[in-house]
This record gives C-alpha cells, structure tokens and sequence, in this order.
C-alpha cells in the first residue's frame, strides 16, 4: 500500500538541559513554560502566580528580577512555594543590572534555578564582556544553566551596526532585514560560544531568538538550528492579544514544531484587562497536544454548528464540558495515569455526531433541528445509554468522572 502518511517527526538532537528538576533538550518531551506578570518584590502576589502558572501546567516559571527589592525576596518566594508544595523550577529574567543583582544577592543566585542574560543589553561598550563574563561566573559558582536570549528589541546595536555597514561593502548586498535575521543568529550563537570560554559546558546553555514576526521567527530559528546543537527556547515575542496572538505564536511555531526545531515553548500573550495570566500555558499545551507532541488533559471535539443545529444546547454543553475538564484535570493527573490522552466528543446533530462519538472515549451526540430529543452517549465506540430531559451537562460529567475512576490506573 502506498500513499500512507507518517505522523512521526524526527526531532532536532540538541544537548540536554537540566532546569532545576526539568530537563530541556535531548529526547525529553518539549518543555511548557511561562512567565509572571507580578512585581517580583510582591512576594504573596507573585507565590500565587507562579502557583496558578504550575498548576495550569507550567513545568518552569520566569520570573523579573530588575531591582534589588525583587532580587531580595527572590528567596522568600521560594521558600513559600516548596512550603505549598510548589517544587517548579523558577528562572530569573535579568536585564541591564543582572551581574550587580546577582552579585551583592548570593541567597537570590542561589534560589533561581536559571538566569536569562539578554546579550543586548547586559552592558556596553568596554563592559560587555565584563558583566557578561560576571554574570556566568556565577552561573559557574552555583552550578545553574543560562537562556542566553537575544531579542530584536534590544539587539547589540554595535554588533548590528558593524554587520550593517560590512553588508554595505558587498557587490551585492544583502536585505536589511536578512541582515537583521544574521546579527540575531551571530549574537546568540556568539555569546554561547564565549560562555565556554569561560568555562561553562554546552549543557549549561540554552539559546532563545525572539522577534514579534512570524516569518522572521521562523527564518532566524531555522537558521540557529544549522548552527549548533544548543538546546532551544521557542516563543514568539509580544505576540499581541487575544486571538491575534494565539494564532500568531500557532502559526510561527507550529512551522518550527513540525521541522523538529524546539525543546522549550512560551507563548507570550497580552492578557485582557482582569485577565487570567495561565492562557498563555493552556495555548502552549494545546499547539503541543494537537500537533501530537505531548497530551496534557483529555481534548474535547465539538461541532461548529450550521443550519442544522440551530438549538444552542451543544455549544453549552461543550462549554461545560471543557471547563470541568480544566477544573478536574488537576486532581486527575495526580491520581490517574494516563488520564491525559482520555478524548470527549460532544456533538450536533445526526450527520457526524455518532460517527465522531464512536470515535471518542466517550462521546455524545445532541439532537439537531426537528431531530427527536434523546441524546446517545457512546462509550469505548459502543452506544451504552440515550440521556434526556434537563441537567444534560450534569449528567454527561458524571459520566466522565465514573468512567476516569474505572478506566485509569490509580497512582500508588
């Protein structure tokens, strides 16, 4: 037979990472993380968010550590999460005054289980080096990994300037922004290579390229993984709002995911005003599950509706469904192995939704316009019931929750 399509893909070999207690890199599954949106010197504002973020799914929490309030209580906000029994590693973002931070801060060093260095603006000029050459040493001191993470945003202006002005030279010059796209590569690429000058290893290192542009993104990382066999942090940077930003951070990384390019995923999301910070963890695990990669919490398939379903009961029902997905699958993961790749179907009408529901672990399918109101549930692709009358979504949970505690190993 021939024709078949294979949904294996071969990932990039890159070195692996330990973050803390999470490996990045290597064979390892692909990693989610996140990043707060709290003033880091707010301790119990920031052991909250950094609480949600891992209980959505955040397997590393960034953190913003740029003054020396938010680098001294670096240290409380640790202690008060493995108090709560939040074991995450948490990684500091440094920018501008990192290697003083870390420096005049042992306890706040010695807390993060990473440190991210923005080659862009760790200093200039003459002190470049010598911060950057700080800052690793301490890497060195207290045995922790670095993201070394260029930025567009804030590019090393002189190295861009000089890779500016030696593309001007050229016969046949190159386009600015493909010149841009090489200064970023070169200065990941080089700042990593001076880390092992100073005698950081290679699995000490993580790179990261980030820009808001989905083509670019894909056209730098693409580029960075020819280089080198550095592990990778994915992320469309200032990815905007809403649905813009998920489906810009879906559409640049999904490419990337698909070449076997990536062993980290953030997605960074502008939250709505009141919004909730753990969306963006939620989007990261949805790319990876539905691209095959990883399952994190059983996927629920629903029909978009059309001229056959004018009754709005599904979309509720659905709705319903997904959140107490959400709100179960905590506990779930903690006491079921397996629960994770569990597939619902809550479907429209006649055409699909016993087919579709036949398909799923367990599966329903609503009555669609002048169908009949009964509402077969399918379970194992075996009809086993036919629900009707009100409380449908109480009804159909409760059927998720008996068949979880019968279906999956419980944790010992």
């Amino acid at each position: 037979m021939t024709g078949l399509v294979s949904h294996s893909i071969e990932r990039r070999k890159s070195i692996p990472v330990k973050v803390g207690t999470v490996t990045v890199g290597g064979d390892v599954p692909i990693v989610v993380q996140s990043m707060t949106n709290t003033d880091t010197a707010d301790v119990d504002g920031t052991v909250a968010q950094v609480e949600a973020l891992h209980r959505a799914g955040s397997e590393i929490v960034r953190i913003t550590v740029d003054r020396e309030e938010a680098a001294q209580a670096v240290p409380y906000i640790k202690e008060k999460l493995l108090a709560r029994g939040v074991e995450v590693p948490i990684v500091g973002d440094f920018h501008y005054i990192g290697h003083k931070l870390l420096t005049k801060y042992p306890a706040c060093a010695e807390a993060l289980a990473k440190y991210r260095i923005n080659p862009g603006n760790v200093g200039f000029r003459e002190k470049r080096d010598t911060q950057f050459s700080s800052m690793i040493e301490t890497a060195l001191e207290y045995d922790r990994p670095v993201r070394i993470g260029v930025n567009w945003g804030s590019l090393d202006q002189e190295l861009l300037a000089h890779m500016m002005d030696e593309n001007g030279k050229l016969e046949n010059p190159a386009a600015a922004a493909d010149v841009m796209h090489e200064a970023l590569v070169v200065s990941a690429i080089e700042n990593a290579k001076r880390a092992e000058e100073l005698g950081m290893s290679a699995d000490k290192i993580i790179l990261s390229c980030k820009v808001s542009e989905v083509q670019s993104l894909i056209s730098v990382y693409t580029e960075m993984a020819k280089r080198g066999d550095y592990a990778l942090h994915l992320g469309l940077t200032e990815a905007g709002m809403g649905s813009k930003g998920i489906v810009a951070s879906t559409a640049a990384l999904a490419v990337l995911l698909q070449q076997g390019i990536g062993d980290t995923i953030r997605i960074s999301l502008t939250p709505e005003p009141g919004g909730d910070r753990t969306e963006e963890v939620l989007v990261a695990q949805q790319i990876l599950q539905t691209m095959g990669f990883r399952a994190f919490m059983p996927l629920v398939t629903s029909c978009p509706g059309c001229g056959r379903t004018t009754s709005t009961v599904f979309q509720d029902l659905a709705g319903k469904i997904q959140g107490y997905v959400r709100e179960r699958m905590p506990e779930w993961r903690e006491n079921y192995v397996g629960v994770e790749e569990m597939q619902l179907a809550v479907m429209g009408c006649i055409v699909n939704g016993p087919g579709e529901s036949k398909h799923a672990d367990i599966g329903i399918s609503l009555p669609g316009t002048g169908e009949a109101p009964t509402a077969p549930v399918f379970i194992d692709g075996e009809k086993r019931m036919t629900l009707r009358g009100e409380g449908l979504a109480e009804q159909f949970q409760q059927i998720v929750e008996d068949y979880v505690s019968q279906k999956y190993e419980k944790r010992v």
